[in-house]
């Protein structure tokens, strides 16, 4: 794992006048889990609409999201499946696991500048999980799977049309993710990146697309602990 700073140094963040934030595992942490009840409705609709067997739409499910970056997208592609009907059955969760965080909300109001929420989940499903963690009036946007015609992340023509229509100066910005990968293009950009890193326990299965290799040099920071990291940001 290469050797990176985990408390933020604030010369590193004093030209930044743009946030961005993903969502699920980094506004909120991993532990939380939600991505569970996501994941189990994903795999429900690959086995139907394919007529499978749960554990043979898991593989494929997870395949697709592999090779493609999202399960939508490899179904998309090879199954020509309806993007809105699949994202509507996939978020059909119960929020009521995330609690309000106030600390959190505070620690992004003070941010100078805009903060954006960029997802490859949607914008309702964004709502209503910042809106459950009482922190949603703290973006100005959220820019998600639709806004990026269901291109995801780490595809950077994703991140260069957040910008270009959030006319977002990349230089001036700094990126908040929980995948290695995601940062790749970010960093390209000229964005400060920082990994949310899950904090492994018995109860938390880490994928191999979730963890940090030597190979992550386009990370500038790590932490397990986002609104921390933000509240050491101020005072510095």
């Amino acid at each position: 794992m290469p050797h990176l700073k985990t408390l933020p140094d604030a010369a590193d963040f004093a030209h930044v006048t743009e946030w961005v934030f993903d969502l699920d595992n980094t506004l909120y942490p991993h532990h939380i889990n939600l991505f569970a009840q996501i994941d189990t409705n994903m795999t429900a609709f690959v086995a139907e609409l394919l007529q499978m067997e749960p554990a043979e739409a898991k593989l494929l499910q997870k395949k697709y999201y592999h090779e493609h970056g999202t399960t939508l997208k490899g179904l998309m592609l090879n199954h020509s499946v309806d993007p809105a009907a699949f994202l509507e059955r996939a978020h059909a969760i119960d929020y009521s696991l995330l609690q309000p965080q106030p600390d959190l909300g505070e620690a992004i109001k003070a941010l100078p500048g805009r903060k954006f929420i960029l997802t490859n989940g949607t914008v309702p499903h964004a709502e209503a999980a910042a809106g459950a963690m009482g922190i949603l009036d703290q973006f100005d946007d959220i820019f998600d799977i639709v806004a990026a015609d269901y291109l995801p992340k780490p595809a950077s023509a994703t991140y260069d049309k957040f910008a270009a229509l959030n006319k977002v100066d990349t230089k001036n910005a700094a990126m908040f993710e929980d995948l290695p990968r995601n940062l790749i293009a970010p960093k390209a950009l000229g964005m400060r990146t920082v990994l949310l890193a899950p904090e492994v326990t018995a109860d938390i299965v880490i994928e191999r697309w979730e963890k940090i290799s030597d190979d992550d040099v386009h990370i500038d920071y790590l932490t397990q602990d986002l609104t921390g990291f933000l509240q050491a940001l101020q005072h510095k």
